[in-house]
């Protein structure tokens, strides 16, 4: 309810032209907030709301010629459903699944993930010729991590949201998507709460 009135004005706002926005960007915005808000509550919610938020930034980044980012929803699309189905049914006995710390083999895999991930795109990127390759790769790469730990609820997710989200902000600025540097500044804010929320349950749930 806290994000219901201005996200409705912040619609009505592009869609009737009383701001210089765009439509697209602003569903972008509104169910961008909306989910990250819901993930620091854990609520199931931001499953749903995350798919409808990842095809509206498709068709923005495309536009951007921000192709990794592009791709990147795409992704998310099928890591959303498994982690959905997760977050119902991952944890003991296929009950819902509760917040726990990223194992060690994980983190070598990630570490791993990013450099390969990060080298292989910016040479992809180049060809096709991206509007910044290298970190349009890193970050890319650095929310596909990011998004494995949230599908499987570790709490170290938060930090490379937050990694991620600190280049965001003047990438989209250079890009010409103000709105959506905004919400990316919000992010880091909300990063910032739900890692303190999720700590708490963590250790709730500690012997």
């Amino acid at each position: 309810m806290l994000l219901l009135v201005p996200s409705a004005l912040l619609l009505a706002a592009a869609w009737f032209k009383w701001a210089p926005l765009d439509f697209t960007e602003a569903c972008g915005f509104v169910t961008g907030a909306v989910c990250v808000w819901l993930v620091t509550r854990g609520n199931i919610w931001n499953w749903p709301i995350g798919l409808a938020n990842n095809l509206f930034f498709a068709f923005l980044f495309w536009r951007a010629r921000l192709f990794a980012d592009m791709g990147l929803q795409g992704v998310y699309l099928l890591l959303g459903i498994w982690g959905w189905w997760q977050w119902l049914h991952g944890g003991k006995n296929h009950s819902r699944l509760e917040v726990t710390r990223s194992t060690r083999t994980e983190w070598i895999g990630i570490l791993l993930f990013l450099i390969l991930g990060t080298w292989g795109l910016r040479e992809l990127l180049i060809v096709v010729n991206g509007a910044a390759p290298f970190w349009d790769s890193l970050t890319t790469a650095l929310c596909l991590a990011a998004q494995y730990l949230l599908c499987r609820k570790r709490i170290e997710n938060w930090w490379l949201w937050i990694a991620a989200d600190i280049i965001y902000v003047p990438l989209y600025l250079h890009r010409h998507l103000p709105l959506t540097a905004v919400l990316y500044a919000g992010f880091i804010v909300l990063c910032g709460i739900g890692l303190s929320r999720w700590r708490k349950e963590l250790h709730a749930h500690q012997p």
